[in-house]
């Protein structure tokens, strides 16, 4: 893994992404390597080489964040997992939000249960929530698409815990695949600590040349419906009714096919 040392002129940056109205990116690019990360984009900008290989570290983050305050959310982050593993050894996440306004409304996404280690701090924060990124991933399929992140059992278990803190608590079902994801058993399995859920089927544009012929070649039936409408229509109706019938709160479901929308359940 290539890592690169830089100084930032500035830490936040104004989104249009749901539910936040600003971005905050200690880290760009991520160690967990997943096949069909959508963040692949970055690499017209950042030359190092391909997207998964290389985390630049801007070092002076911790610094950019002390004394500044910005209204409205804060997602962290969007381009990058602030708990991906260097994160254990750098501990820069940590050390932009001991620095960070406690004011600031902060959310905070992952797919590690290295998270659990800076529940000191998320208290400190007056309007703060964590999510955890879900999808049921195991065995092969784990190591074909995301293979260095935590297990679905250790992010499971780190809601548990989260909740077991009083901290407000999501679980971002993503990326949801036909055949591969069974949302109905991820509600099931984490419904009883979780406040709320997002829902995101995956982007099969955004998710990369590698991935797309992975899917097509080694689930085939996945991509078929992924690449039509009728059919993805049809699987769109579906997982509208599951989540119907779970009765739970949620903030909606992203889809991209055939374009980019929230659709509210």
């Amino acid at each position: 893994m290539k890592i690169i040392k830089v100084k930032a002129k500035s830490i936040f940056t104004k989104t249009g992404l749901p539910g936040s109205d600003w971005t905050i990116n200690q880290y760009v690019g991520c160690e967990h390597n997943c096949l069909y990360c959508y963040s692949g984009f970055m690499c017209r900008w950042k030359p190092y080489g391909k997207w998964g290989t290389w985390v630049e570290v801007k070092e002076n983050a911790p610094e950019l964040v002390k004394g500044n305050y910005v209204r409205g959310w804060v997602w962290m982050s969007s381009v990058s997992d602030p708990y991906q593993p260097i994160e254990k050894k750098l501990k820069l996440t940590r050390r932009v939000l001991e620095n960070m306004n406690k004011r600031i409304k902060l959310t905070v996404q992952t797919k590690s249960d290295l998270i659990l280690r800076d529940i000191d701090l998320f208290k400190e924060f007056k309007n703060i929530e964590i999510g955890l990124t879900i999808n049921g991933f195991e065995g092969k399929i784990k190591k074909l698409f995301e293979p260095f992140s935590s297990t679905h059992k250790e992010r499971v278990h780190a809601l548990k815990i989260l909740k077991k803190n009083k901290l407000r608590t999501y679980a971002f079902i993503s990326p949801i695949i036909p055949e591969l994801v069974n949302v109905k058993k991820c509600i099931k399995e984490t419904k009883n600590f979780v406040d709320y859920y997002w829902f995101e089927i995956l982007n099969l544009r955004a998710s990369g040349e590698e991935f797309i012929k992975a899917l097509k070649t080694k689930f085939p039936k996945s991509y078929k419906v992924m690449a039509n409408s009728e059919k993805f229509s049809e699987f769109l109706e579906d997982l509208k009714d599951i989540i119907k019938k779970e009765n739970i709160k949620s903030a909606g479901i992203e889809i991209h096919f055939p374009k980019w929308k929230t659709i509210k359940v």
